[in-house]
């Protein structure tokens, strides 16, 4: 069925999040979209426009021309957006033990999507064309953390992933050890933004990370984009 649409596990008063899939012809009003496929998207009308497979863009009274499956999130209530915690989000700290106490990083309810196919070295732009393909289970949730928030530097996913930044101004960063003082990339975030897979891909169904974190500038939304083997 064409534009078969639901609200994702996290939409709320405070957040406008849906899933659309075989998009066609589908208006946004304003929303960030993101493309959840190994295919492009095309957006625009008279002057059409692709947006690359796992990348995102900002639609204001715009169109998706075509897509496979595609995510429109938007934060339309930001006065005590970070109350999230009395609303079902959850402090990081209860998953973690070893999590510093003083971190306000909040992870919202985890929606499966369904399965997807694809080449996980084309999914980390190690190889353009694929050839080893193989199926993983979409997994979509929500981060929030106030200002000037270090969100943990780490190193370990048993999955792919990627990010959007939805609300707000943050970064994604690398380092050389678990260290903030030995940084070597800092990848700015605006609202829209999806950021390239820090992941290289080391065996089936193995994969290295480098050492790791988000950075929140101002209070800040981000979407997880997780792919399970």
């Amino acid at each position: 069925m064409q534009n078969a649409t639901r609200n994702l596990a996290f939409a709320d008063e405070f957040i406008v999040a849906k899933l659309v899939e075989n998009v066609v012809d589908y208006d946004v009003e304003d929303a960030v979209v993101v493309n959840l496929s190994p295919s492009v998207m095309v957006t625009g009308d008279e002057h059409p426009a692709i947006v690359p497979a796992w990348k995102s863009t900002w639609l204001k009274g715009g169109k998706i021309k075509s897509a496979e499956r595609a995510a429109l999130i938007k934060v339309v209530r930001p006065t005590n957006l970070g109350g999230c915690m009395f609303r079902g989000w959850d402090w990081l700290g209860n998953r973690i033990r070893s999590f510093p106490r003083d971190t306000p990083l909040y992870i919202s309810a985890q929606d499966e999507i369904g399965k997807v196919s694809l080449d996980p070295r084309v999914f980390t732009n190690e190889r353009a064309t694929s050839r080893e393909p193989q199926e993983f289970t979409l997994k979509l949730n929500l981060w929030w953390s106030p200002g000037d928030t270090d969100c943990f530097i780490h190193n370990e996913h048993p999955f792919l992933e990627t990010h959007t930044q939805i609300h707000g101004i943050g970064r994604m960063q690398k380092f050389k050890h678990r260290d903030q003082t030995t940084i070597y990339e800092d990848v700015l975030m605006p609202i829209g933004y999806s950021h390239d897979p820090f992941c290289r891909v080391t065996g089936h169904n193995e994969w290295t990370y480098p050492w790791h974190r988000y950075y929140a500038d101002t209070d800040s939304v981000w979407l997880a984009v997780e792919l399970h083997p």
